[in-house]
């Protein structure tokens, strides 16, 4: 499994029906592509959830390396640096995921929350805790969806929830989800993965 997001920060002025018509009008041409886990399409609106900012922010779960590669070198990531620029792509190698007790709901927000692995630990012991902690996110009532992975490149965990209330069991960014492609969410491994 691969994370990646890439996040677009707009003027606090935007007209942020802009984005929710994109992904509405958009949103659907992931549905089916192959190699993708899922993709939530993400918002966060300045003064919603304690948002300080306007932002649309996908975030991914590849199943496969090549369905990364098509979106990113075969014309799905073309569009949208075509309309918005070409935002810098964060990648994160999985670490676990897990389906949540709301599994079968729709997603409404979505939480990510990065954090450092501070130098003087030990890379597995934080691994370990982190996999344990999606494990406890995935428990909480109202989850749908939980994952943690990490750059280490930068020694970044990177810590994603789905959750179907707008009051989520988890802290980080709050994000709004527009819409859930979710062609290979079956196929991505559960569990600790390694």
């Amino acid at each position: 499994m691969h994370a990646m997001q890439y996040e677009i920060t707009l003027p606090a002025d935007y007209d942020m029906d802009v984005v929710r018509g994109r992904v509405a009008r958009v949103g659907h041409l992931l549905d089916a592509w192959d190699g993708l886990g899922l993709k939530a399409y993400l918002m966060r609106e300045r003064g919603t959830h304690g948002s300080p900012v306007n932002q649309y922010a996908p975030f991914y779960l590849w199943n496969t390396t090549e369905g990364m590669n098509r979106f990113l070198w075969g014309g799905g990531f073309e569009k949208l640096s075509d309309d918005f620029g070409r935002p810098p792509v964060r990648q994160w190698t999985g670490l676990a995921c897990q389906e949540g007790g709301a599994a079968g709901s729709p997603a409404r927000v979505a939480v990510r929350r990065r954090q450092p692995v501070p130098d003087g630990t030990r890379p597995a012991e934080v691994a370990q805790d982190a996999v344990r902690e999606a494990g406890r996110l995935a428990g909480e009532d109202g989850a749908v969806f939980a994952a943690v992975a990490v750059d280490t490149g930068r020694w970044e965990l990177v810590h994603f929830s789905l959750w179907e209330h707008d009051a989520p069991g988890a802290d980080g960014d709050v994000f709004q989800v527009l819409h859930l492609s979710a062609p290979g969410r079956d196929r991505l491994p559960r569990g600790r993965q390694w």
